[in-house]
């Protein structure tokens, strides 16, 4: 029902669904390659391949933005380093860790996984949704550019291909796979609509962010429901690859809180806009008002 809805609200223009045509063979095309080459994603190299392109493009729309901000060369510089840096050093810790094992129930008597899901978040979404100077990029940035980014949440479709090989329980797989592939495939639909500027297609991309957080808010919940650990609440029989060794562990590590602050920041993004063209069209308005009385 979710599903269909928000569907229904990503699509109005028909270059939306025509984007479809595209990535829902690639997805599929994906999903089978992981499904006959179970190799191919235990090797560790598509998820370090996506992760590389989504970082350079982050790297590459954050200059960018930056480049349309009023900013001096040197605050956008400073700006530049302050967001990528971190972020790079994020991603090289976390992946040293998974490679290590560090992430693995049995490494040590309390989790580590928990924390680095949820740390990051708790640090990087007050940082990056109270900065002036994040508002700023935000305002200059094109609101498409972070929606139309996690078209890389349609890799998610392995954890399907692990489901129909018997090694991930149905219960965790569907939903966390199916939620992945359905917000990466209208990434791409709900950026079309928000280029065209109209009210459904802001409503869309709102729409868009608030599924693709609902699903990264189910598969952490499941995941710790059915995982071993201390919020362990379901005991599945069965064989199963183990979420919490390299390179699967990666998604929950660092796909997944990178994923939320991604949302967090169209939202604000959306948010700011949208006020900005109400404000626009008020002082339109009142514009028009003040010219109409003084021609009478």
């Amino acid at each position: 029902m979710i599903t269909h809805a928000v569907s229904a609200a990503i699509v109005p223009p028909r270059s939306a669904w025509r984007s479809l045509l595209w990535t829902a063979p690639f997805t599929v095309l994906w999903t089978s390659l992981n499904y006959s080459l179970p190799m191919l994603p235990e090797s560790g190299l598509p998820a370090l391949a996506v992760r590389l392109m989504v970082h350079g493009l982050l790297a590459l729309g954050l200059s960018l933005g930056l480049e349309s901000t009023d900013l001096t060369p040197g605050q956008r510089r400073t700006t530049w380093l302050a967001i990528m840096v971190p972020f790079t050093l994020w991603a090289a810790v976390t992946w040293t860790a998974a490679i290590n094992g560090v992430f693995r129930t049995s490494a040590s008597p309390l989790s580590l996984l928990p924390a680095a899901i949820f740390l990051p978040v708790i640090i990087g979404a007050p940082l990056l949704l109270l900065s002036k100077r994040v508002g700023q990029l935000l305002d200059a940035m094109p609101t498409t550019w972070l929606v139309a980014l996690q078209l890389y949440r349609v890799f998610g479709s392995q954890w399907l291909a692990y489901w129909l090989r018997g090694l991930l329980p149905g219960l965790w797989a569907l939903p966390a796979g199916t939620g992945d592939v359905l917000t990466g495939l209208f990434a791409v639909s709900a950026a079309i609509a928000l280029a065209n500027g109209t009210a459904e297609g802001l409503k869309a991309a709102i729409l868009w962010n608030i599924f693709g957080f609902a699903d990264l808010a189910l598969a952490i919940t499941l995941g710790m429901i059915i995982s071993p650990g201390p919020f362990q609440l379901i005991l599945l029989n069965g064989s199963s690859i183990g979420l919490d060794g390299y390179p699967n562990v990666l998604t929950p590590a660092f796909v997944v809180p990178g994923s939320i602050l991604l949302h967090a920041l169209s939202l604000r993004q959306l948010r700011r806009r949208s006020r900005s063209e109400v404000a626009t069209m008020v002082a339109s308005s009142y514009s028009g008002r003040f010219l109409k009385k003084q021609i009478n």
